[in-house]
């Protein structure tokens, strides 16, 4: 009924714990923990959201936060109080959270062709708490779009997921990343040509690399030619925000991803 619970009463307003705050109905990641603050207003107090898991209604004098994912109520956001740097204050109802401690949070890095196709997929998958479109496995620091594309860094276009492993494991998400592109084209996906859009895994630890490999031999196995790259995941560097969540904020579809079974 989009309430607001009593000050002081929910579990998360004084709660300082690393992790990541969730929808309670739907699960998707809403807050970093970064992002809270002591506000001493008797709820939990962000300054930020994760990029497109807010979504604001006008009511009257004040605006209210939903989760886009799923609508549920999560309580309000004002601006202009001066209690932080970013001058926004996400008021939340602990009610309509959930936490994931950062402990159970786990991290994988895909590349696909465009990475806009690979994070809105993945994004999908239960447990998933975030997918961040990025550049990774190239020559220069902190790349640009334009650079990856004009001046042969060697970077790919990949994706980072964040995920609970308490929910969903590395191999359910790495089956996925193999069914939503063609591991068999090299040096491209679809439209999309040049070695930034290849098809590669950057493991971060032995048990993502023989994961990856015990998969490819799978789909050898099956006849296919797979040409993913699997090699050491170096820097990962943030994609610009308007990379962020692409399809979702234009209100577009994939043009060169889709979910094919092979598993």
């Amino acid at each position: 009924r989009e309430g607001t619970e009593r000050a002081f009463s929910g579990i998360y307003h004084d709660h300082d714990e690393p992790g990541i705050y969730t929808c309670k109905q739907c699960d998707r990641p809403l807050f970093k923990s970064e992002s809270k603050f002591k506000s001493r207003t008797g709820w939990p107090s962000f300054d930020d959201a994760i990029p497109g898991a807010i979504r604001e209604v006008r009511d009257g004098h004040r605006t209210e936060i939903e989760c886009a994912n799923c609508g549920g109520h999560i309580g309000h956001v004002f601006r202009g109080e001066a209690m932080t740097a970013k001058n926004t204050r996400h008021c939340a109802n602990s009610i309509a959270l959930n936490f994931v401690e950062v402990s159970k949070e786990q991290r994988a890095i895909f590349a696909g062709g465009c990475f806009w196709g690979v994070e809105h997929h993945l994004e999908q998958i239960p447990g998933v708490l975030s997918a961040t479109s990025g550049y990774v496995g190239g020559r220069s620091e902190d790349p640009s779009y334009q650079d990856v594309s004009y001046k042969n860094t060697g970077h790919a276009e990949a994706v980072e997921v964040v995920y609970d492993a308490s929910k969903v494991s590395y191999e359910t998400i790495a089956k996925m990343f193999f069914e939503i592109h063609d591991p068999t084209q090299l040096n491209r996906q679809g439209p999309d040509i040049g070695d930034q859009y290849r098809s590669a895994v950057f493991y971060l630890d032995d048990e993502q690399r023989e994961t990856t490999e015990n998969l490819i031999d799978i789909l050898k196995s099956k006849g296919l030619d797979v040409v993913t790259e699997v090699q050491p995941a170096g820097q990962f560097w943030k994609a610009e925000d308007y990379h962020q969540n692409y399809y979702k904020n234009n209100g577009k579809k994939p043009y060169c991803h889709k979910w094919t079974k092979r598993f």
